[in-house]
């Protein structure tokens, strides 16, 4: 089987079909470890993507005024035991643009190896970007997951992220997300995990209120068993009048995981607000008794509760 049919079979595993591959109107770039295996663009966007022995470097470009009708596919993997992948992507949403992105990360034999991405994303005034990354990993545990990202939003421009990591054991998980947001722009980050075995997770969010008006939201849902660990680091700064963010992160743990949240706010204008709330605990006593009261064994109740906390 091809490195491309190997990603391809285990794409649904983060809700997508390999069917994505065969549509004219749905733009896609695939890539194993440097390589490009395909690499579709529709009107309106712009895919400059090259391959080199260090990393795959790409700037995608969506041109002013134009809504994508459909998502564009970013599907990244190894589909080898071991391997790396660096990508370093320059994502543009010029002046009233709108693109929904969905990546794929896709790494379901790895047992020793690194993803690493570097990205750079900018949405200009009055644009919105949705970006939602879904990974899936085997039972090994071996990999290096390191998403770094630098993300500016204009004035009155939109950003919404959503990170899903609910399938396999990741490893090693460092996220870096760093967010400034002018005048009457909206940011909205959300992150699900469910860490297994010896994962560490390293989260790291942090949000610049720079114009006036601008709002924020942090939210983080960490689940984690075995021996698992999760450092959360969620920060709002507030820097102008009528500035608004939220952090809220929950992490449940169980067996001999340890967890810690760190919620960290500021502000710096009078007329400014940011609030937080952080909880670390097992799974809530009363809802456990309510679901084995139903007829559910211990084992049920956990994972339906777990499972409606990360949907």
């Amino acid at each position: 089987m091809s490195d491309l049919e190997e990603l391809m079979r285990v794409l649904p595993r983060v809700g997508a079909e390999p069917s994505i591959l065969d549509d004219t109107g749905i733009a896609h770039v695939v890539a194993h470890g440097h390589h490009i295996l395909s690499h579709r663009t529709v009107p309106g966007l712009r895919v400059d993507i090259q391959e080199t022995p260090e990393a795959i470097i790409g700037k995608i470009v969506v041109e002013a005024g134009v809504t994508i009708a459909q998502p564009v596919h970013l599907c990244f993997g190894l589909a080898h035991p071991t391997g790396t992948q660096r990508i370093t992507m320059d994502m543009q949403v010029n002046e009233g643009a709108q693109v929904r992105v969905l990546s794929h990360c896709l790494f379901p034999f790895v047992q020793d190896g690194q993803h690493r991405m570097q990205a750079v994303m900018t949405i200009n005034p009055g644009a919105s970007l949705t970006y939602t990354e879904g990974h899936y990993h085997g039972p090994y545990g071996g990999m290096q997951v390191l998403p770094h990202a630098t993300i500016k939003i204009g004035k009155g421009a939109r950003y919404f992220s959503d990170f899903s990591l609910l399938s396999g054991s990741v490893g090693n998980l460092d996220i870096n997300y760093l967010v400034e947001v002018e005048e009457d722009g909206l940011a909205e980050l959300s992150a699900k995990i469910f860490a297994h075995q010896r994962d560490r997770l390293t989260l790291k969010e942090a949000v610049m209120l720079r114009g006036e008006r601008s709002r924020s939201l942090i939210k983080t849902r960490v689940v984690l068993e075995d021996d698992a660990t999760a450092e959360i680091t969620g920060i709002t700064e507030a820097y102008a009048k009528g500035t608004r963010g939220h952090v809220d992160c929950m992490e449940v743990v169980q067996g001999r995981a340890h967890a810690s949240a760190i919620p960290i706010v500021k502000v710096f204008h009078p007329e400014a607000k940011v609030t937080h709330e952080a909880a670390i605990g097992s799974v809530d006593k009363k809802e456990l008794e309510t679901l084995m009261a139903r007829g559910l064994n211990p084992e049920q109740a956990v994972e339906l509760i777990v499972s409606g906390m990360l949907r």
